[in-house]
């Protein structure tokens, strides 16, 4: 065995001192050695490093030339970089599919509700009490962009089974429209797939963040004229109420018929008539005074943190009562909004009276052609302003109550911090 070994060293000797002559080891060289190498070291054991053909220790890189890792590892810093790659590669990966799906979606919406959209921008264009509705897909592009953090930290919980009932409702519902030749329920249809995608998809944490947009959507879609004169009609009654009412606290001698007003101008012989017709009875001003009053309650809703739906908690993961999942009804946000919109109501009907009013009384001393032209106009835009103004007022007045109670409410709980109640010992 001895001469076995003195072979191989000597082997060795000759082929490692041809491949530092060279400057590098040659592969194939390398890897007959190594196998020598092994074959000796079960051989001989731990003495095949002074083998008697070594004529001094092997240094520690020829060790490292010619005891080869098994497996060639690389270093943390190459490592590193590779895997950064992959991860950027990754996420371009999921990107793009993330963003073919919404593509897909959109177009797929587009191609189906096509029709219905271009008549809707038609009326937007042509009613003049569904104007605001050209200014709605504006609003909502700002609303989605300035909440698209909120949209990629929504957590994922797709409702496939109600989001695919309700996108199956939208389709008969938009399938029964085109039938009946109902535009509203064609429309309606639109906005009940579009939850029922955001269901389906993402679940309903996702339908909480968009429910403002479909909101302000649900309000600049023209309703049924049936439904319409049913409202106008009342409202019409109401303001010549209201202006009838105004000129006789001004000993204005007038008389009334339905929305009718007849009434004796200074100077005229015969008495004229003012009629309150659909364009005066406040429903146009009542449509966009609403949409103002959702877009204003939510631009200025005080900053609090995203109401949870689920049913787990966060901290320990149990299931909550359903109660917990309308814990937003008791935040101020919710009330405030909630106060808002239907403050509007009083407030377009209330404003469009004193307009019909003013109307009436200027038209005893200056004639009725008031009632035409630049000034009905004009006057109009004055009252809007005005409702407008009583609008943002009320929303103040929330807030400086609000800020009132929690003021008080901190200064008695400061109270109790420093004056504790002692407890009353029993005797």
């Amino acid at each position: 065995m001895s001469g076995g070994s003195a072979q191989i060293g000597k082997n060795y000797d000759q082929e490692f001192g041809a491949s530092q002559l060279s400057g590098q080891p040659k592969n194939a060289s390398t890897v007959r050695n190594t196998a020598y190498i092994r074959l000796l070291s079960l051989l001989a054991g731990p003495e095949v490093l002074v083998a008697p053909s070594f004529r001094k220790p092997v240094p520690a890189s020829h060790c490292a030339r010619a005891f080869p890792a098994r497996t060639n590892r690389a270093s943390l810093a190459e490592i590193a970089p590779r895997q950064r790659k992959r991860q950027r590669i990754r996420m371009s990966v999921a990107i793009p599919r993330q963003l073919y799906k919404t593509v897909a979606i959109v177009a797929a919406l587009a191609f189906v509700f096509a029709s219905v959209l271009a008549k809707l921008g038609r009326d937007w264009w042509s009613d003049e009490n569904y104007s605001h509705g050209l200014l709605i897909p504006f609003v909502i592009g700002y609303i989605l962009w300035q909440e698209r953090k909120q949209f990629q930290q929504a957590q994922k919980r797709p409702a496939i089974w109600f989001g695919a009932f309700g996108v199956g409702f939208a389709l008969l519902a938009l399938f029964a429209g085109t039938v009946g030749a109902e535009l509203f329920v064609q429309r309606i249809s639109l906005v009940v797939m579009l939850a029922s995608v955001a269901i389906y998809f993402w679940g309903f944490s996702l339908l909480r963040l968009i429910a403002v947009p479909l909101s302000l959507f649900l309000l600049s879609i023209p309703i049924p004229q049936i439904v319409f004169n049913r409202i106008a009609f009342p409202l019409q009654l109401f303001a010549s109420q209201c202006a009838v009412t105004a000129m006789s606290f001004f000993e204005i001698p007038v008389l009334r018929q339905g929305n009718i007003i007849e009434l004796m101008p200074l100077g005229a012989r015969e008495p004229k008539r003012l009629a309150v017709v659909e364009a005066c009875s406040g429903i146009r001003s009542l449509m966009t005074l609403v949409t103002l009053a959702v877009v204003y309650a939510y631009f200025t809703r005080p900053k609090q943190g995203p109401t949870d739906f689920s049913l787990s908690s966060t901290l320990t993961g149990k299931l909550e009562k359903k109660s917990d999942k309308l814990k937003f009804i008791g935040q101020l946000a919710f009330w405030r909004s909630l106060v808002l919109i239907v403050a509007a109501v009083p407030i377009a009907i209330l404003t469009n009276a004193l307009r019909v009013s003013g109307t009436g009384v200027l038209a005893h001393y200056y004639g009725t052609r008031l009632a035409d032209g630049f000034f009905h106009s004009f006057s109009g835009w004055v009252i809007y302003i005005v409702a407008a103004l009583l609008l943002f007022a009320t929303g103040w007045l929330i807030d400086r109550i609000a800020g009132f109670v929690k003021g008080d409410r901190i200064y008695k709980m400061n109270q109790i911090s420093i004056h504790p109640v002692n407890p009353v010992n029993p005797v």
